[in-house]
């Protein structure tokens, strides 16, 4: 457990230097000087990883830190070929192209976190309605979907990295294990709920 510790804690602290450099217009967003909400979040979404996943998006992380690519900013350029398609047109060309492997490897992933968000939705309503849409089609200026976001950052992940966070989720499904309860059950503890059910029933109003 101390070495999953130590991977996620790793991961979350180059993620968080990465996003305080994604360029934002305006200047800095507030989100930006947030490293609590921002540590709550990712370190959350972590937590249903294998160790093997968190090794081999560590490795990611630091092979783009040599290369002076920065994942984050991708990850939300990417997300705007659904929320700004003009805009991304005109940043395209400065993204690296994603292998076709790839793509069909996202589209398995992401097919299996949105069956897994439905059944939350249905199952703690009042905690999910303060989150964001599901689906890109509910896409819009200022509003991301779980879907894109989801999307714009398995589009940053390595085909190595892709492939082990297939078969960690696919051996969750097997195993009955909802992944997405998981992530969820991690941030309502942080902010000091004991289970879900009481975290959802405080958000009834």
């Amino acid at each position: 457990m101390k070495q999953k510790e130590s991977l996620v804690d790793d991961v979350v602290k180059m993620e968080w230097k990465m996003f305080q450099a994604v360029p934002n217009v305006g200047g800095k967003a507030s989100c930006q000087e947030d490293s609590k909400t921002f540590h709550i979040m990712r370190s959350s979404q972590l937590a249903s990883w294998s160790e093997a996943v968190l090794e081999s998006y560590l490795g990611d992380l630091k092979d783009a830190e040599i290369l002076r690519r920065n994942l984050l900013t991708e990850k939300y350029a990417r997300m705007m070929q659904s929320t700004s398609p003009a805009e991304y047109a005109r940043i395209e060309h400065l993204l690296q192209p994603i292998d076709s492997r790839a793509h069909g490897l996202i589209q398995q992933i992401v097919a299996i976190v949105l069956e897994w968000e439905t059944e939350l939705q249905k199952k703690f309503p009042h905690i999910l309605k303060r989150g964001r849409p599901l689906y890109s089609k509910e896409d819009r200026l200022g509003v991301t979907s779980l879907e894109t976001y989801l999307r714009g950052e398995l589009m940053t992940y390595s085909l190595r990295t892709l492939e082990l966070y297939l078969a960690n989720i696919m051996q969750q499904k097997s195993e009955g294990i909802n992944g997405s309860e998981i992530t969820l059950m991690h941030t309502t503890k942080q902010y000091g709920y004991d289970s879900l059910e009481k975290a959802n029933e405080a958000h009834k109003a």
